[in-house]
């Protein structure tokens, strides 16, 4: 038992030096100033932010972009336009009511009477809940059952949270992960799990997700979207930590995870999905975020 002991201390060791090791490569080389320039480089005449050059503003990237800034304590660039652009905003679906609230939030702005209003009405009409099928562009299929569960809780909009919580266990299925047509994935049981916190249920006690989130952790660093895939992305990894958060759970692998996040930084400062990919707003917080939680940041 003493050798055992050893032996996981001189692992959990050897892990907290290469952790520091990589944090003070990382610092010292001006990655989180590139990370900063390529956000603020990127806000338009606006106000509003976009990942790429030369596109337009979009309420995402600015809510993204004005998160990252947060998490590196760096003050808001213009936020005075940035409000104004957010306020004059064509609020034209749950997805820009749901991305232009956290950014106005982040500003320190209050929400008027139309994100409560919106947020009711999607409710009453449940069309926040009812179906399995996802589109390309929707992570998951509970992708708006989420943002509309996160709007409700910080506009105090009461409702009736069984029903939806139903609904979600339908598509629980056998080894512990959620998906649609009996097909977990990494997305969507990040997804469900975040909805039943919301909901206040004890995701603690889903043991099995737990199992097929682990299933889905590689040794050599990231989380693959199913259990049986090789290749880690920078949003399956983020999906996987932050359910195992969720849960109570840590990271078994946190130097090869931060390894994979950094070998997906970009020479403009940004991070993409891969370590051959284009830099996105959506992604850097993801790495930020990830990089924060693993105590790199």
């Amino acid at each position: 038992m003493d050798v055992r002991l050893r032996e996981v201390g001189r692992f959990a060791l050897e892990n907290k030096n290469m952790l520091d090791s990589s944090r003070s490569q990382f610092v010292n080389s001006g990655n989180i100033k590139r990370v900063i320039e390529y956000v603020v480089n990127r806000q338009n005449e606006d106000g509003g932010y976009t990942f790429c050059h030369e596109a337009e503003s979009n309420a995402q990237d600015t809510y993204y972009g004005l998160a990252i800034l947060r998490m590196l304590n760096v003050p808001f660039p213009n936020v005075e336009k940035t409000i104004r652009w957010l306020l004059e905003l064509d609020l034209d679906s749950t997805y820009s009511y749901y991305y232009v609230a956290k950014a106005l939030t982040l500003c320190g702005e209050p929400l008027d009477y139309r994100f409560k209003e919106h947020v009711s009405s999607i409710i009453n009409s449940r069309r926040h809940i009812g179906t399995g099928d996802v589109y390309a562009e929707v992570s998951s299929e509970f992708e708006l059952t989420f943002m509309v569960l996160e709007l409700a809780d910080s506009l105090s909009v009461e409702y009736d949270g069984n029903e939806i919580e139903k609904w979600i266990f339908q598509f629980r299925n056998a080894n512990g992960g959620f998906g649609a047509r009996k097909h977990s994935n990494i997305n969507s049981t990040y997804y469900a799990l975040a909805s039943l916190d919301l909901l206040k249920y004890n995701v603690k006690s889903l043991q099995n997700t737990k199992i097929f989130l682990r299933k889905c952790e590689k040794p050599y660093g990231g989380f693959t979207v199913i259990p049986n895939s090789i290749t880690p992305y920078m949003e399956h990894t983020y999906y996987g930590l932050t359910a195992l958060n969720l849960l109570g759970e840590s990271c078994r692998f946190p130097s090869q995870t931060v390894d994979f996040i950094l070998r997906c930084q970009n020479a403009n400062g940004g991070f993409a999905r891969s370590d051959s990919g284009i830099s996105t707003f959506e992604n850097t917080f993801q790495a930020v975020s990830m990089l924060q939680k693993l105590g790199f940041l």
